[in-house]
């Protein structure tokens, strides 16, 4: 099966073989078909798959096919995602498979001029990518209107969940008109994404290409038990092994990844991060420099993560592991995109031990051990606390060993039980104001 064959307008598929995207991927040739004939989809499949050609190609199709231009501030279709790297991913794919049409595709997200974004909407949009913060925003300002909107999409919804845009969208639904096609795309499927379905979708068609919150089969993964104080030297050892080759690497907190970077930059490595007290413009200048080969080494949290959509990224480093396990999932899928083979290495800590179980439960697997010993179980270990990042959770004992695999059972000297922090991420976020800030 070719995109000829999927009924897209001539020039959309000349488009994408001008991209080299020659052959649909699995969740294009399911989602596809359905939405072109106008069903409301639900799509699942594991990030790095082709996800926005799958709501993408159908919406410029249908909106290729439209009389006329949008009115003044009106939108004809509307696209939510949850992170401003995640949008502007969107932005940038849509319009080159756009290219040579008159689809006018516009953005507005946190961090840019909120003025400049208000004069462009002016004209009015065929496809707006935003996020639902900066959105409310505009729409407080009456400088968009959602009544003609015929096209819904939400991207990465299980992502708005856990950063709170719930409430968000229960502002900005009601603003659409009832008619309309709705389409929710996710690598996961948390209980709360049935009732979103409920709520937003009519009678949708369900399409899946592997089972929610499992990873792309060609990621080789594994684990290396370390002391928390261990993990950056490690690092610096595993990333001097690969100087040549695009590497992520995940800190849970700001401040821990603006540090971790300093510190690889100390050592050798072009290195940049991003997260959220970047400004906008420092976070598109990283990552162009990652895409471009001029920085090695890009230091991520988990609000950037699925924005990025760069198929050299060949290994991807948990320095500390995600606090929700679906996260894991969601990192690790920046590498082995379009096919191609990645890695994915966590480090584990002694307090680490109940995010790694949480992990592998999720995946269905344990994860290979590569360096250290396990941690002994141990009913005292719970989930470490969101964001410590500091040093000595465990002593130097605990630290790596060479060799990696069985031992189970030994207990490391220097043991202690961190204090729980009660609820986990996802459900903090989702208890925090209604309105979220511009992402």
């Amino acid at each position: 099966m070719d995109f000829d064959m999927l009924g897209l307008p001539s020039r959309l598929a000349i488009n994408l073989t001008g991209l080299g995207i020659t052959e649909p991927s699995p969740i294009q040739k399911q989602a596809i078909p359905h939405a072109m004939n106008g069903r409301d989809v639900m799509g699942l499949a594991q990030t790095g798959t082709g996800k926005t050609a799958a709501f993408g190609l159908p919406l410029l199709s249908a909106i290729m096919r439209m009389e006329g231009k949008p009115e003044a501030k009106s939108v004809r279709g509307l696209i939510l995602a949850p992170t401003r790297e995640l949008a502007k991913q969107i932005l940038d794919n849509l319009r080159a498979y756009s290219e040579g049409t008159s689809v006018r595709i516009g953005l507005v997200v946190g961090g840019g001029s909120i003025n400049a974004q208000v004069s462009r909407l002016m004209r009015g949009t065929d496809l707006l990518v935003a996020t639902p913060g900066r959105l409310i925003d505009l729409l407080d300002r009456k400088a968009v209107r959602l009544d003609q909107t015929r096209f819904l999409v939400l991207d990465e919804a299980d992502q708005m969940l856990d950063l709170g845009f719930i409430h968000a969208l229960r502002q900005i639904a009601p603003l659409l008109p009832k008619e309309r096609q709705t389409m929710l795309f996710s690598a996961t499927m948390p209980k709360q994404m049935n009732e979103i379905a409920s709520a937003y979708l009519t009678d949708p068609v369900r399409v899946e290409t592997a089972p929610p919150g499992k990873p792309v089969e060609k990621i080789d993964q594994c684990v290396h038990f370390i002391s928390q104080g261990g993990k950056t030297a490690l690092l610096i050892e595993h990333l001097g092994k690969h100087p040549d080759e695009a590497a992520l690497v995940f800190a849970r907190t700001k401040h821990g990844a603006e540090r971790l970077m300093k510190t690889l930059v100390s050592a050798g490595f072009a290195a940049a991060s991003i997260h959220g007290n970047k400004s906008q413009g420092q976070r598109d200048r990283a990552l162009k420099a990652f895409r471009e080969g001029e920085m090695k080494v890009l230091v991520a949290t988990d609000v950037a993560a699925r924005g990025i959509d760069i198929p050299e990224v060949r290994y991807v480093y948990n320095w500390e592991l995600p606090n929700v396990a679906d996260n894991y999932v969601h990192r690790i899928g920046r590498t082995a995109r379009a096919g191609r083979d990645g890695t994915a290495i966590a480090y584990c800590s002694e307090a680490e031990m109940g995010e790694l179980r949480d992990i592998q439960k999720l995946i269905g697997r344990q994860l290979p051990v590569a360096g250290g010993t396990p941690w002994a179980p141990s009913e005292e270990i719970k989930p470490a606390k969101r964001g410590g990042g500091g040093g000595g959770r465990g002593k130097p004992g605990g630290q790596r060993r060479s060799g990696g695999g069985g031992g189970g059972g030994r207990k490391p000297q220097g043991h202690g039980a961190p204090k729980s922090q009660g609820k986990p991420s996802g459900q903090r976020n989702r208890n925090r104001a209604r309105r979220p800030k511009a992402a």
